[in-house]
Parts: structure tokens; C-alpha cells; sequence
């Protein structure tokens, strides 16, 4: 239990949870939906994404509407859990949020929501409760199976979503994992990775199959770090937008491991010269196109790297580090990257040839907002 409440102290500071999305065109009424660390789904002309949602330790859930240019406008407000670890979104539909209370038992709580308006409505039934003993961690959505995944301590939950977005463990759940709490899913709903902070750390590596049933890779879980008897402390995951490399911040070394995926088993390959050196106590992550985005929480800067297309290399991005004291951020595909601040909630116009931040608008209040997501 020392590792997990390391962990949950850690991740109450920001953990986001996955990136996915509905592979559909950009058409008036059509949405996609991107959960916390990174966007997804594949590049395009789509417009900035329509709404923020920010989550955290103040009682409520805000839904920040986006104009156009990435600017935020006055948010409204619901209330929510306490405190959260990780929010995911199924489609345009339905909001899930954590509520880690591991004595009594953790909880999910839900609501449905109109894209139209940014109305959030309390699902019948939430929260929905995971269990005695149980650390609700990152959540992670597979769209195709309509399955929700928690990062609980030395396991993973699944749950699946009916018509009405009430959850019901599937069938196996929970399945066996590391004691971290980080997970996230590939963008085509194939392949599941979560954090282990057991020395030296690791990453667990599941196949999911159509119903959202995990199944451990061959391999896993993959070593992250070298020392038996010290941790790297492997926080955050995250995919890339492609599906092709996976990253992870290693809290305790100030660095980034990235691996590249076998696209036809999921197994994870070192990518060269990694770990790559992030600042001080890297936790939030972020990935669009080819850019990487990491919130170093203790010298308050957010590193940006480019991603080399075939070997997954990490490059410090022109202007990097930058001065941005950040947790949880979250970056829409060629607009903008989010950033929850001590100032508030932040936007930032991407360049994407380049990857230097530029701040859009003025930062509007978000108070201890540690989870993020954004609705297209």
C-alpha cells in the first residue's frame, strides 16, 4: 500500500487520463471527443475543439466553451467528486470521472452530455462503485467496445457502458496489472497500456479484444528502469496520435521512456536513446501530430519535443522548455494545447512545424483542476 498512496499523493497533483477519438469527419454536428493527456485521432482540418471539461479537488466539474481561435469563455459548473485522478468521455455522449477513496471503495461517477450545449445530466445510478480496497486511477476509453478502464492499484477495471451510459463490470474484470495508476488505449481500440511503479518500474501491455476483454502481450510487463531496489516511478502514458509509439514520464529521474509498438502484436521496442531528459518531476503528458508536451511540475516549465516519424527519437522543441507552470494539459489535433495553471485554465496556439507555445486569451479560473478533457 506505500506504493499506491505515493501514487495517489503524486496523481491528485494531475494525472490524465486517455487519448482517444471518434475516427468521423468534421461535419456541423458531428463531435470528437479527446480525454485528457493528448488528443487523437487522425489529423485533419477539423475545427478547435467546442468545449474544455477541467475536474479536480474543488467539488466541481467545469465546461469551458472554445471559440474558434482557442480562446475560453465563462464556465459552467456541476458538482462532481472531491477530488479525481481521471476523466474519459465515451463519443459525445456520455463524461466519466474517478473518485479514488480506497478504504471505502472508489467510485465512477457519470453524466450524460449535450455537445450542443455543454449540459452535463447525472447518469441514473452514479457513481458507480469499483469495489472495497479499490484506487480509481487514470480512466481510458475504448470506444469500440463502449469500455471504460480504470487504473486501480494492481489491477485494471472494466466497464461497460449500456444505452443509457450506466457501467457494469465486464465479464474478467478486474484483469491483473502493475501498482500504477496510468493507463491509456491505442486510438483504433486495439492495444492497452498501463504504469507499474514496482522497482525498477514498468508497463503492462494488453491486447484488448471487440468486447473490450484484456489479454496480457507477450512480453509484458516491459522494465522501464535497471536498479531492482529503485523505482523510475513511471506516472503518465500516453500513445501517439497514430498509434505508433508509446510515452511515459518517470517522475523519479526527470525523464521520458518511449517505445515503439509492433503494430501487428502490440509489444513495446526501446526506442533509441531513451529515456529522454525532461524537467523536474514530469507527471502530465500530451501528444499531437508529431509533438510531445510534458508538465514538469516541480521547476514549473511544460518541455515540448518533436517525434521523429520513423524511429520515435524525442528532440527538444524550439523554445523548450517552456515557462509554463503546468499540471494536466490537454491538445486538440493543429490548434491549440490546454494547460491547467496556479492562474487558471490556459490555452496555447500550437505550431505545429516547430512546437512553440504562444498563449492565446487571458487564463480564466479553474480551481484545483487536475484532470482535463476536450469535446469536438
Amino acid at each position: 500500500m506505500p506504493a499506491l498512496r505515493r501514487e495517489v499523493s503524486l496523481l491528485l497533483v494531475v494525472v490524465c487520463s486517455l487519448a482517444f477519438s471518434l475516427l468521423s469527419g468534421c461535419g456541423s454536428n458531428t463531435h470528437r471527443v479527446c480525454a485528457a493527456a493528448g488528443c487523437c485521432g487522425l489529423v485533419d482540418a477539423c475545427a478547435a475543439p467546442t468545449y474544455v471539461l477541467a475536474d479536480g479537488i474543488n467539488g466541481q466539474i467545469s465546461v469551458y466553451p472554445v471559440t474558434q481561435n482557442g480562446t475560453l469563455g465563462t464556465p459552467m459548473t456541476v458538482s462532481g467528486p472531491s477530488e479525481s485522478l481521471g476523466m474519459a468521455t465515451l463519443g459525445n455522449q456520455f463524461v466519466y470521472v474517478a473518485n479514488p477513496v480506497p478504504l471505502s471503495g472508489s467510485t465512477i461517477s457519470g453524466w450524460s452530455f449535450d455537445p450542443n450545449t455543454g449540459q452535463l445530466t447525472p447518469l441514473s445510478g452514479s457513481p458507480f462503485n469499483i469495489g472495497p480496497f479499490s484506487v480509481a486511477g487514470a480512466l481510458a476509453a475504448n470506444i469500440a467496445a463502449q469500455v471504460v478502464y480504470v487504473a486501480d492499484g494492481s489491477r485494471i477495471d472494466a466497464l461497460r457502458a449500456n444505452s443509457t451510459g450506466a457501467l457494469t463490470p465486464l465479464p474478467g474484470s478486474p484483469f491483473p496489472a502493475g501498482t500504477g495508476l496510468g493507463v491509456t488505449i491505442d486510438s483504433g481500440s486495439r492495444f492497452v497500456y498501463s504504469t507499474d511503479s514496482t522497482p525498477p518500474g514498468f508497463v503492462w501491455a494488453f491486447t484488448a479484444d471487440s468486447t473490450g476483454a484484456l489479454t496480457p502481450i507477450s512480453g509484458s510487463p516491459y522494465a522501464v528502469g535497471t536498479n531492482p531496489l529503485f523505482s523510475v516511478n513511471p506516472s503518465q502514458v500516453v500513445v501517439d496520435l497514430l498509434g505508433t509509439f508509446v510515452f511515459v514520464a518517470l517522475t523519479s529521474t526527470n525523464q521520458v521512456a518511449a517505445y515503439s509498438i509492433d503494430q501487428s502484436t502490440g509489444g513495446l521496442t526501446p526506442v533509441p536513446g531513451s529515456p529522454f531528459t525532461a524537467g523536474s518531476n514530469p507527471i502530465g503528458m500530451a501528444t499531437v501530430n508529431n509533438l510531445l508536451y510534458v508538465s514538469n511540475t516541480t521547476d514549473g516549465t511544460v518541455s515540448g519535443f518533436t517525434i521523429d516519424s520513423t524511429s520515435g527519437v524525442l528532440t527538444p522543441a524550439v523554445g523548450s522548455p517552456f515557462p509554463i507552470s503546468a499540471g494536466a494539459l490537454a491538445v486538440s489535433p493543429g490548434t491549440n494545447l490546454f494547460a491547467s495553471t496556479p492562474q487558471g485554465l490556459v490555452s496555447y496556439s500550437v505550431d505545429l512545424s516547430t512546437g512553440t507555445l504562444t498563449q492565446v486569451g487571458s487564463p480564466v479560473a479553474s480551481p484545483g483542476a487536475s484532470v482535463l478533457a476536450l469535446v469536438f
